[in-house]
């Protein structure tokens, strides 16, 4: 479902009972189209999501953490010199559009007092977060500019008069009589597309599902009535598909099909429907430079394997070469000068004939000579061959594990991975930046009979983990043949249990992390060895067994020891 006009009138009342008359305390703004308010409001400091995200714009209290720049943008830079200490004095819907206002008043440099309106415009690509001074209704500044050259009805420019959006001439259905709904519902069809053209702010699953409701009533006016009472009673809701998140709803939509999970607040419902969704975004957003990057030397250094393998399957038939040179050498006497070829009996292969391939310009004798020094030259590169074909192996499978860390990281994760490829040279350094704290090397997790588990998110953490932190005693596990998590028990004698529970764990932290039945090695850490030059994270190891395991978020997650 979308964030439609439904789901921003009962976000609003929502945030209207928790914030009304807090504090701003702190404003940031860790990517380019969201916005964090820290409010105190009740005793408790709440974080108030802004979003004006092309895809993922909504309004919300969020606990999920965010990471900021060390740069603040400008419009952060805006929002507080204007907002940080300002009081919120209530929450407003444009009607029932995708337009929130929040109003604040605050006061200016000299003490005077200073009323402010902050207004979210949710419109997919054309989403907007705007800061307003109430009394002049000019715009301080905004998240996007937006000139005359893209948008002739409107500017939307620092300085500029603020201007609302187009109004569709629909419908406010909160501002409805009973006389006007009856009519309504006497005089048209009772579809959704009817509905979605008629009235403000239904999407197409809140229309599909008062549509529902009025055909089931007895009476079309108490289909009406129930769905709007349902507003208010009803639990936000969470549906999901073959353990996919498929929609966020204000109460349980009888239309959508699917498991349901009921929430406090919508605020966590949006939390957890949006947590992976947008944390994927970020990541890609942040990293698709990268990634376009590590894929194109991964597709070269894939191409350089297939020649090397050509090469190598050349050099091998270096002993033809030889025997060859030999029966030139043998049978100098029957070669004739200035042939192109000639046919001899092979004693290698029961005499069986055997054509050579000359150059006329050559001596019999020479270009027995030109054999064996082509055989010598072959004999020579097999083992230079050899090397390089291992060198791009190694190379495919490090680039490999590292677009599948960027792909699985969360934000906060990001620049350990950036550190990485800059100190193996896929990335160039960056300025000199404050210092910042040192991050944890590992995250710990507990089995269910206490054992510590310990888990390293990227190559750098995964060699600290098990040639540094990890005891000989120690068990290791890492899922088999392909990149992931290097996964350490903290125990000479682990129970079966908790190398299953470590299995699963392993298996979350790799691409098969949806996948049934993914097999999983184990072994001591006393057999992992790390050869001499390897990139960061690869080992190798022997004497290793083999467990097979169906990882599931939830049964990890609730593992991971509290920090």
């Amino acid at each position: 479902m979308s964030f439609d006009g439904i789901m921003l009138h009962q976000i609003t009342k929502e945030l209207n009972e928790t914030l009304q008359h807090g504090r701003i305390n702190k404003v940031q703004q860790p990517y380019d189209y969201e916005v964090i308010l820290q409010v105190r409001s009740q005793k408790q400091t709440h974080k108030l999501l802004l979003s004006a995200h092309p895809m993922y714009a909504r309004l919300q209290i969020t606990q999920l953490p965010y990471t900021n720049p060390e740069q603040p943008s400008n419009f952060c830079m805006v929002l507080r010199k204007y907002l940080e200490g300002a009081f919120i004095e209530k929450f407003e819907q444009l009607n029932n559009d995708r337009i929130a206002r929040i109003y604040f008043n605050n006061r200016n440099e000299i003490g005077d007092q200073l009323s402010l309106i902050l207004i979210l415009e949710i419109m997919g690509r054309h989403s907007n977060l705007c800061l307003i001074n109430a009394k002049t209704n000019k715009i301080i500044d905004c998240i996007k500019h937006v000139g005359f050259a893209q948008n002739t009805y409107r500017t939307l420019l620092p300085g500029s008069p603020y201007i609302t959006p187009p109004d569709h001439n629909q419908i406010n259905p909160f501002a409805l009589t009973q006389q006007k709904v009856f009519k309504f519902l006497n005089t048209h069809t009772i579809e959704a597309k009817e509905i979605q053209h008629h009235f403000q702010g239904f999407a197409k699953d809140s229309a599909q599902q008062l549509c529902a409701m009025i055909t089931c009533a007895e009476q079309k006016l108490k289909g009406w009535d129930n769905f709007f009472a349902q507003l208010q009673i009803g639990q936000p809701t969470l549906t999901f598909d073959d353990n996919k998140k498929i929609a966020f709803t204000p109460f349980n939509y009888t239309t959508i099909a699917g498991k349901k999970e009921s929430f406090a607040t919508l605020s966590e419902l949006l939390d957890v429907f949006y947590e992976n969704k947008a944390q994927t975004d970020r990541v890609m957003q942040q990293m698709q430079a990268i990634i376009r990057r590590l894929k194109q030397d991964k597709t070269k250094n894939e191409n350089k394997q297939l020649k090397l393998k050509k090469e190598l399957m050349q050099a091998n038939n270096a002993e033809i070469i030889r025997q060859k040179g030999e029966l030139l050498t043998t049978f100098l006497h029957q070669v004739p000068r200035g042939a192109t070829s000639v046919t001899l009996p092979n004693y290698y292969n029961n005499d069986q004939p055997l054509v050579i391939d000359l150059n006329p310009a050559y001596s019999p004798n020479k270009n027995a000579q030109k054999y064996f020094q082509k055989f010598q030259k072959l004999k020579k590169s097999i083992h230079i061959i050899k090397e390089q074909l291992q060198q791009a192996t190694q190379e495919i499978h490090y680039l490999t594990s590292l677009i599948e860390q960027i792909e699985l990281a969360t934000p906060q994760e990001l620049e350990v991975i950036k550190e990485e490829l800059i100190a193996q040279n896929y990335l160039k350094g960056a300025k000199k930046m404050r210092k910042q704290k040192k991050a944890t090397p590992y995250e710990t997790y507990i089995a269910s009979d206490g054992t510590k588990i310990l888990v390293g998110k990227n190559n750098l953490q995964n060699d600290q983990l098990s040639m540094k932190i990890a005891k000989k005693s120690d068990y290791w596990l890492h899922v088999k043949n392909i990149p992931g998590s290097h996964v350490i028990i903290c125990s000479d004698h682990p129970s079966e249990k908790s190398l299953l529970e470590a299995a699963e764990i392993a298996a979350y932290y790799s691409k098969y992390r949806h996948s049934s039945q993914v097999p999983v090695d184990y072994v001591q850490v006393k057999n992992l060895h790390k050869p001499k030059g390897a990139k960061p994270g690869f080992v190798v190891f022997e004497n290793q067994k083999t467990l097979f395991v169906t990882p599931n978020k939830e049964n990890v997650l609730t593992k991971k020891a509290s920090d």
